[in-house]
């Protein structure tokens, strides 16, 4: 398999104004070599750099950066030292974290609770982005028990799922611009378990899945459980218009002859980003070009908070290469645990010959409460985006005036703000927040192998007056604070 290589013109895109002091305004007093490699290691940290991939060589770089091959060969000699790359005999230098520092990305929550004591029980939850249950649901349940009935002389367990619902999936499609049958939707668990499905028909063990980078942390797992390796692709949050790297998209694919790939274009979680209509007509034909097939997660589609909305990025396939997932959980309630694959009916019998191995089916009371709140989707979906909107301008109040120093990147949409810290600390905050009242997820568990170590995620599905204490309770949190991840790498001394 061939080694994934960041090219000498991405990675001097995304180094910008290296040898600038952090005010933007004159050009740092240290030294070019070590300005260089403290920019590198803020991309690995970032994400941006992704584990387990070269760097350019250090003729190329030095060529397109416009400095002397000495000063590339230093710096990289420097994050060598450090840890941050592994060089081998005969091959290219490849991005790496220090053994210290380095962990598994989906492993933080866990290690939150574990440091707990019983006497630290916080009071405000941010791990989860959901908002709780609308007035509807009470009513949708009411009328699947009327509903109820008509399958009671059944066995009740359709795999596929009932047909009431499948009719109102596929309606929902085409108000979107996407014409759909009801042969080309099965009924899920969940977007979760759908994506399991999908993964065991599309990715053999040891393939090659692309990721946005950062992404859903379940998705990894699901991933790698199925004995896939995900391959990510890094965003460019400060680039709203054009957040996902479409030639990495294409070069990764082909790289790496990845058969499959999951992405969020549709308000990536946690991001927030939202793919144009451009890109995605350029996604499907890299899809196409590189017979691999897009897994388009669009758990968050209806939480849009600005602007307007592109077609469905199936819309803009011609033939299988974008199979579509969704879910009745972030729109609706997390307790729901209904979701959907849109796929061509080929796609759908292979899925039905692996979920008879799985599961029996969705819970026929689920689906039809599902359809009775798809039938009053419009109404609900307006109500909880207001409420949204609102409350995401209170959580970037509250940073401002609390962590003005924290960057929260732009979002189209979802239920949460990716933000970036002055420095690399996100674990170690998560870790004693806590102690402080308030869970946090760590950027790194949203990337492989602790990237976005820069990074927290903020969801503001919560209401104001739990905005407003958690944001407090972080701001103490963080002055609370001694990061020795985020001093300067120091240059190396040899006696």
């Amino acid at each position: 398999m061939a080694l994934r290589v960041i090219s000498a013109a991405t990675l001097t895109r995304d180094l910008g104004r290296w040898r600038q002091d952090t005010d933007g305004d004159k050009r740092t007093t240290r030294p070019a070599y070590l300005a260089l490699a403290e920019s590198i290691r803020l991309l690995i940290h970032d994400g941006r750099a992704p584990l387990g991939v070269a760097l350019p060589s250090e003729r190329d770089l030095a060529g397109t950066l416009g400095v002397s091959r000495t000063t590339v060969t230093s710096a990289y000699t420097l994050l060598r030292e450090h840890g941050y790359l592994i060089s081998r005999q005969g091959s290219r230098s490849t991005v790496a974290l220090p053994s210290d520092i380095a962990h598994d990305g989906a492993k933080p929550a866990r290690s939150i609770l574990a440091l707990m004591s019983p006497n630290q029980v916080p009071t405000i939850d941010l791990t989860y982005a959901a908002m709780s249950a609308p007035p509807e649901m009470t009513e949708a349940y009411s009328a699947a028990l009327q509903g109820l009935p008509l399958y009671l002389g059944t066995h009740g367990m359709d795999p596929v799922g009932v047909p009431p619902l499948r009719e109102a999936i596929a309606r929902r499609y085409a108000e979107r611009g996407l014409p759909t049958d009801p042969d080309q939707i099965l009924v899920t668990l969940g977007a979760q378990h759908g994506l399991r499905l999908l993964l065991n028909v599309l990715a053999a063990p040891a393939a090659r899945v692309l990721i946005d980078h950062p992404t859903y942390p379940n998705a990894i797992e699901a991933i790698r459980d199925v004995g896939a390796r995900p391959v990510p692709v890094p965003l460019r949050p400060e680039y709203p218009e054009a957040g996902w790297d479409l030639d990495g998209i294409r070069s990764a694919a082909r790289q790496t002859a990845a058969s499959a790939a999951y992405l969020l274009p549709d308000f990536n979680n946690p991001t927030g980003l939202l793919m144009g209509a451009r890109d995605r007509a350029e996604l499907a034909a890299i899809a196409r070009e590189t017979r691999m097939t897009v897994i388009v997660d669009e758990s968050m589609v209806e939480q849009q908070l600005d602007g307007e909305a592109p077609p469905p990025a199936a819309a803009f396939a011609r033939g299988a290469e974008i199979v579509t997932i969704g879910s009745a959980s972030k729109v609706f309630w997390g307790g729901l645990r209904v979701g959907w694959i849109r796929a061509n009916p080929s796609l759908i019998t292979k899925l039905l010959g692996i979920r008879s191995t799985l599961d029996l089916g969705t819970p026929v009371m689920d689906q039809l409460a599902t359809a009775y709140l798809l039938e009053h989707a419009g109404v609900i979906t307006s109500r909880r985006c207001e409420q949204l909107r609102t409350r995401r301008a209170v959580l970037l109040e509250l940073l401002a005036e609390e962590l003005p120093d924290w960057r929260a990147v732009p979002s189209a949409g979802g239920m949460s703000l990716w933000v970036q810290l002055p420095a690399p600390v996100s674990s170690a905050l998560a870790a004693i927040a806590p102690n402080h009242g308030v869970l946090l997820a760590a950027g790194p568990r949203f990337g492989v192998q602790g990237a976005f170590e820069r990074y927290v995620r903020l969801p503001f599905s919560r209401d104001e007056s739990d905005l407003r204490l958690a944001v407090k309770s972080i701001a103490t949190a963080y002055s609370a604070l001694t990061p020795r991840a985020a001093e300067p790498l120091a240059p190396v001394t040899y006696y």
